[in-house]
């Protein structure tokens, strides 16, 4: 009976789910009222990520959703884009994935459920499971989320075995490498079309810094206080994957950043 009940993981995966739910028909009421956000006027945020990076899956899970708090989503235009840090061989189709095979097949099935459930309050979910589950180094059950979010397997089957997820992804691997700047690592976070580098669990503050519109959501008011800024301190060894496929470096990486956690738990800084 005790592994019937659901996670902490689950559980909050459902509040997520209707929170989308209730700004999605939050969003409905406004388009028909005529008050709706023009697109304009919302801030744009795009996430370049890969499925299997720690940091790419742990800034979705922990940072990301802080996006449907508040009602911060109604004025963010989010884009993400699984491809990362793969590469394309000199056949310009096969993909080389920076953590192996399964990452590939994560990637493109994150593409099609993007492509196949356009809407935020559909897909957002869906990718939110896949990557808690890989938080949880569980991502091969990543099929159990279309049961968990009562979600039909077939549009996603579909895009995958007609071959259409692997040209999703061939297009989200042309949009990458026309970033400018080009892309250091993932997650490689991007306000308005500026990359944020190191700075990127900020992202909120910069989206309430950019925002030039009218109807400011509450939770600004805290990411833009005098007392919350004082606070915020760039990490300049961020937890993130490297170009390339270099376990040592990304090794080296992780033992810099969990010392200056470290350090910086402690009181020594």
């Amino acid at each position: 009976m005790a592994s019937m009940l659901p996670t902490s993981k689950h559980l909050l995966l459902i509040c997520y789910v209707s929170l989308l739910c209730s700004v999605s028909l939050s969003s409905s009421s406004s388009d028909l009222s005529g008050v709706s956000l023009p697109s304009s006027s919302k801030v744009s945020l795009s996430l370049y990520y890969e499925s299997l990076c720690p940091a790419c899956s742990s800034f979705i899970v922990d940072n990301l959703v802080k996006l449907f708090e508040d009602d911060l989503i109604s004025i963010v235009d989010l884009h993400l884009s699984p491809w990362g840090n793969t590469y394309l061989r000199p056949d310009n189709v096969t993909a080389l994935c920076q953590h192996g095979e399964v990452e590939c097949l994560l990637d493109t099935v994150e593409a099609c459920a993007i492509d196949s459930w356009p809407k935020l309050s559909d897909h957002f979910p869906f990718i939110y499971c896949v990557e808690s589950l890989v938080t949880e180094h569980k991502y091969e059950k990543w099929e159990t989320c279309y049961e968990k979010l009562n979600m039909s397997s077939k549009p996603v089957a579909d895009c995958l075995s007609s071959g259409h997820g692997q040209e999703l992804e061939l297009r989200y691997a042309a949009e990458t490498s026309a970033l400018q700047p080009p892309h250091e690592y993932v997650p490689w976070v991007v306000v308005d079309g500026q990359p944020l580098y190191e700075d990127y669990e900020n992202f909120i503050s910069y989206i309430c810094k950019a925002y030039k519109g009218n109807k400011v959501p509450a939770a600004c008011a805290k990411y833009l206080s005098a007392d919350f800024v004082g606070r915020i301190k760039v990490n300049r060894f961020p937890l993130v994957c490297m170009k390339g496929v270099n376990t040592i470096w990304d090794l080296l990486k992780r033992i810099k950043t969990s010392l200056s956690s470290y350090v910086n738990i402690t009181g020594l800084l």
